[in-house]
């Protein structure tokens, strides 16, 4: 039997896998803080879904690569404001 906590972590890994979504967007789609999501998607989830949480893992991988190229995009916009 699923408990509440494999359900959210296994919802939280179908999104940001359907979406490309970051750590963050998903926190704030289902009102939850970054640090529970973290912790359901790198602690719980492979403990009972390892296939599930191995394709969230290269999404992840590949949002943290690519990190830098969204805060640069991000500044450069808050940056044009001011001027």
């Amino acid at each position: 039997m699923r408990t509440d906590i494999e359900e959210r972590a296994c919802d939280l890994a179908l999104y940001i896998i359907e979406h490309q979504a970051t750590v963050r967007s998903a926190a704030k789609q289902f009102g939850i803080s970054k640090s529970t999501v973290h912790k359901d998607l790198s602690q719980r989830l492979p403990a009972f879904n390892r296939a599930l949480y191995l394709q969230v893992k290269e999404v992840l991988d590949l949002n943290k690569a690519e990190r830098h190229i969204r805060d640069r995009k991000s500044t450069r916009l808050n940056s044009s404001h001011l001027s």
